[in-house]
């Protein structure tokens, strides 16, 4: 369940820099969650919802999931996981180890093994809105 750390970091996080901006109140928190992470976006709203501090009681959590991308390092073609000709068990193994995929996939292009991870990777604070009280 790593979803109840991620939310907590996320909290921690977003609650230090309202603290910082001088924010009272904490209307919108917008996290950028990586295709390859293999978050559950149910579990972390509900843990996000359960760790909201007096600051958040009111924020609304938009959780947005950034797509998968590799680029591949001979050809330099560029194509999505869901391109690529994977089975749910495979795909299944790159999501609990993104590291894999070098195993898994090749270039669609030139059947290259060689390819780096774009974008899908992490889970990151992308904005949050609030309110000074006056």
């Amino acid at each position: 369940m790593h979803e109840w750390a991620l939310a907590e970091g996320i909290i921690k996080t977003a609650d230090r820099f309202a603290e910082e901006q001088g924010l009272d109140e904490v209307t919108e928190v917008t996290i950028k969650v990586g295709e390859l992470q293999q978050v559950e976006h149910e579990i972390i709203e509900f843990a996000l919802d359960q760790l909201r501090t007096p600051r958040m009681k009111g924020a609304r959590f938009v959780i947005e999931a950034v797509p998968a991308r590799f680029k591949c390092r001979k050809c330099g073609h560029e194509w999505g996981f869901e391109s690529s000709e994977v089975d749910k068990e495979t795909g299944e193994a790159i999501h609990f180890v993104p590291e894999m995929a070098h195993v898994y996939l090749k270039c669609p292009k030139c059947g290259s093994p060689d390819f780096e991870v774009t974008e899908g990777r992490g889970v990151w604070l992308a904005t949050m809105k609030g309110r000074k009280k006056e």
